[in-house]
């Protein structure tokens, strides 16, 4: 998944496909024409309640993806003095499967160090590493698993 350029129609499309959702049933959730539901699979990005809309109707948090871009390719704060807001703070970020992986890529592709990562991503040092050994262990196990299902066969 390339969360840099995000064009929401199709990854819209791909999962009404997936989900094999029939075009009239979603013609009648959002009261538009076939023509309408197509434009919006064209569209690179949609209004916020269409797209909630969407990812009700999917069962699937479009929105997320947006996060994602956010968390990687966002500009790093410059140490801002945070301001009272009304508006609410999320304390944590959120980190899936897909954005770990991604990640940890860098890091065994020898794309970026751990420190790169650290600096660049705003990921702390301990969440890092813990993934790290997580997704090495279970690397490992399953290299050891087919090792010894390689000799089993002998």
């Amino acid at each position: 998944m390339n969360f840099k350029k995000i064009y929401i129609g199709k990854m819209i499309k791909e999962k009404v496909t997936e989900n094999e959702i029939n075009i009239f049933r979603i013609c009648n959730f959002f009261k538009c024409t076939v023509g309408e539901v197509e434009k919006m699979y064209e569209a690179q990005s949609l209004d916020c309640e269409i797209l909630l809309k969407w990812s009700k109707l999917l069962e699937y948090d479009f929105f997320r993806i947006y996060t994602h871009h956010l968390i990687l390719y966002s500009p790093p704060s410059k140490g801002k003095v945070s301001i009272e807001s009304s508006l609410p703070k999320f304390r944590k970020n959120i980190y899936t499967k897909e954005m770990i992986d991604f990640i940890l890529e860098r890091i065994d592709g020898g794309k970026m160090t751990r420190n790169q990562i650290i600096e660049r991503y705003k990921i702390p040092k301990t969440t890092l590493f813990k993934w790290i050994d997580k997704y090495k262990i279970k690397k490992d196990n399953n290299n050891n698993n087919n090792n010894n299902n390689n000799n089993n066969n002998i």
